[in-house]
């Protein structure tokens, strides 16, 4: 039986071979890189069917299929855009296939001139939110921390992020995309401020010091990007006792939804006590803030609430070389910061964010016989829109709009007036990003701004590019037109101008491999449009006028290392500035008294396996600033000495949830100087007597216990520990 299967098995094969053969196409190609290099091992086969075959080492495949009609033909390799076609079988013959590389692998090039990240997530982090604690010269300053990159300048008296020849007011702060108007806690001269926010609620930091994204404006000089943990990792509870206050803090974690919430008392007096300064405080500084983010998930989308207070106050007199019994200041502030942001994912690869922010602010200040009392109430709405059409090209667009309610009176025993402004202004942009391959790719933007109160509008195109250089190289150019109305300070008296403008340039290089990064960046910025006065500081006197120019060019250079040796992590950063304005009251150009023309600093890290411990240090130098000496012919002519700082810090483990913090900012107590005042009057000799400006103290020490109490019983408040 089983031979006679066989035999008609055979007889049936014979006679319909012909007519199976008949039915069958072969499909054939070749599949090349996009150099033309053939690619061996491609996956090819037909959509939903097992007819298929793999590249030779030329590249080439063949395989034959008994299906008809219209067919998709689809090849796939790794580290590739898959490849599909579809057409008649009959057409798929003698194919050239050219692949393209997959943007989304990790050796894609990244735009990243004038960017610094500062995220566990990103691909490419000069900083990581753990550095705002743990560098020795921050003080626990996300601001502090950031004045150890390149393209900030060391101003200790003031404590502000000064970048690459912009005053302070240039750099422009946003927490989860949405404007802070009033980031900094208020102080007096030579009292350096600090951050509002605390830097354990944020897990991510990008601080552009130039060629920023056409989404965000009114900024002359940098833009510093905040944004809040998206989903805390479990309750914990955190307690800080701190030789200037207390701390506590609490996270609660539900299926859909977290809370976190930060609560601050901090008080100088029992520290003035043990270190007395150069002032004489009648009220040393105090301060009650507190902070909370509250976060809902949704289908496809996440919503935040964040909302910080923080009320303060002191009284103190400085010296002063025109008043022998110096100078008495005193003030009081409350501020309120709140802003709600919601992000979804839409169909058809849409993304949508929206959100806004309210800010209120009251200073009461008394100078001598002097009272300024000013409040200001402002508000940012923004609504983004993101289309991904594939991984090669994305496209957003948005509105926004900024509110400025701003008053201030101002009385004596003999004046008492009040003055202010109200500011709208608002802005739209849209931005491409295009990646061609993963060696290139651009960034092109354009950002329109109206403003109310100037009944003027303004356009910024800009446009950034990268190029890989090689595996663990790029670089990265950009260019773009930035615009920024005057201050309050200005405003309140004069509102018939123009916004200020800057033009940057930016040429960048960027090495990254084995936990190591290397970056070298040139740039220079032109300034037109500059708010120029008559008097020596802005008043109701003064005549304004736009007609201030200036620039500014450097290198910055950054290199941070955690490989080359066991423990330890470090990084060096340098900075060369030149730079010159005509703005204020300038008589001539001249290099602003805020300006080192270098700066370096080298901050290092040591984990001691021995001693449960992590020692730091931070050493920072900078060359003198300008000042104006009435003695001797010429504007802002002599310069100061060189600025030193050497910190340590040692964080010592007691046990996985308690740390003792310990550091001591300027260690060898360096005699820096800030600056010189001088006399209004000369003296009998027709000479200026002077005085230096000292910092208020030569050395600061700062003592932390710190304990969490989580659920893992493992995590702390330096979690890298």
């Amino acid at each position: 039986m089983k031979l006679l299967t066989n035999y008609i098995y055979n007889i049936l094969l014979f006679f319909f071979l012909p007519y199976l053969v008949l039915g069958q196409t072969t499909i054939s190609g070749v599949v090349t890189e996009n150099n033309e290099t053939p690619i061996l091992g491609a996956n090819v086969y037909l959509e939903g069917t097992y007819d298929g075959a793999s590249t030779d080492i030329d590249g080439s495949f063949s395989f034959k299929t008994s299906e008809t009609g219209e067919q998709t033909l689809i090849i796939s390799f790794v580290s590739f855009e898959s490849f599909k076609m579809s057409a008649d079988v009959t057409q798929l013959k003698n194919l050239i296939i050219k692949l393209r590389e997959d943007v989304n692998s990790l050796e894609t090039v990244v735009i990243s001139a004038g960017t610094f990240e500062a995220s566990d997530n990103s691909k490419i982090s000069v900083l990581k939110p753990l550095d705002v604690v743990t560098t020795a010269s921050a003080l626990g300053d996300y601001i502090g921390a950031l004045q150890t990159l390149p393209g900030t300048t060391t101003v200790a008296e003031d404590g502000r992020l000064f970048v690459r020849g912009g005053d302070a007011e240039e750099t422009q702060i946003f927490i989860d995309g949405i404007r802070v108007f009033t980031p900094y806690t208020p102080t007096t001269n030579n009292v350096p401020t600090r951050g509002r926010y605390s830097p354990f609620l944020f897990d991510g930091i990008t601080f552009s010091t130039g060629g920023y994204s056409a989404e965000y404006g009114q900024a002359l000089s940098s833009v510093l990007l905040l944004n809040t943990i998206d989903e805390p990792a479990q309750k914990k509870t955190e307690i800080a006792i701190m030789s200037v206050g207390l701390g506590l803090g609490n996270t609660q974690k539900w299926k859909k939804s977290s809370i976190s919430i930060n609560t601050f008392y901090i008080n100088l007096a029992p520290y003035i006590v043990a270190f007395p300064d150069r002032n004489d405080w009648q009220e040393p500084y105090e301060t009650i803030s507190g902070e909370t983010v509250f976060r809902q998930k949704f289908e496809n989308g996440l919503l935040k609430v964040y909302a910080a207070f923080d009320t303060s106050n002191f009284q103190l007199t400085q010296e002063d070389i025109n008043f022998p019994d110096g100078v008495d200041f005193k003030l009081k502030n409350n501020n309120f910061y709140s802003n709600v942001s919601y992000s979804s994912r839409l169909n058809n690869n849409w993304n949508l964010f929206g959100g806004g922010s309210y800010t209120f602010s009251n200073n009461d200040i008394g100078i001598l016989e002097d009272n300024i009392d000013n409040t200001e109430n402002s508000v940012h709405v923004k609504l983004k829109i993101r289309k991904r059409f594939s991984s090669r090209f994305k496209l957003s667009f948005g509105a926004e709009q900024f509110f400025t309610d701003f008053g201030e009176s101002y009385n004596n025993e003999k004046v008492s007036v009040s003055y202010g402004f109200n500011n709208n202004i608002s802005g739209v942009y849209t931005e491409a990003d295009i990646i061609f391959s993963k060696k290139f790719a651009i960034k092109i933007g354009l950002r329109g701004e109206y403003s109310e109160m100037f009944n003027d509008f303004t356009m910024s195109p800009r446009i950034s590019l990268a190029v890989k250089t090689s595996r663990n190289s790029q670089l990265s150019i950009a260019y773009g037109n930035f615009y920024q109305q005057p201050q309050n300070d200005i405003l309140k008296f004069e509102s018939r101008l123009q916004a200020q403008k800057t033009q940057h340039y930016i040429l960048n290089y960027q090495y990254t491999a084995n936990n190591r990064i290397f970056r070298a960046e040139i740039y220079r910025k032109k300034y037109n449009n500059l708010i120029k006065y008559d008097t020596e500081f802005p008043g109701f006197e003064s005549i304004y006028t736009n007609k201030g120019d200036g620039y500014a060019q450097g290198i910055d250079i950054f290199w941070r290392d955690n490989e080359s040796i066991k423990n330890v992590d470090y990084w060096i950063s340098y900075s060369y500035l030149d730079t010159e304005r005509k703005y204020q009251n300038f008589p001539v150009n001249a290099t602003p008294s805020f300006v080192n023309t270098n700066n370096l600093t080298v901050v290092g890290k040591y984990w001691v396996d021995d001693w449960k411990s992590q020692i730091g240090f931070s050493c920072q130098f900078a060359s003198g600033r300008t000042y104006t000496n009435p003695n001797t012919q010429g504007f802002l002519q002599e310069k100061t000495k060189s600025y030193n700082n050497l910190s340590l810090n040692w964080a010592y483990l007691i046990s996985q949830q308690k740390i003792l913090y310990f550091s001591v900012n300027n260690v060898f107590g360096y005699k820096n100087i800030n600056g010189y005042q001088y006399a209004n009057t000369p003296d009998v000799n027709g000479n200026f007597a002077r005085r230096a400006l000292r910092p208020a103290a030569d050395q600061f020490f700062f003592i932390g216990f710190f304990w969490t109490l989580s659920d893992d019983g493992v995590d702390n408040q330096l979690d890298n520990l």
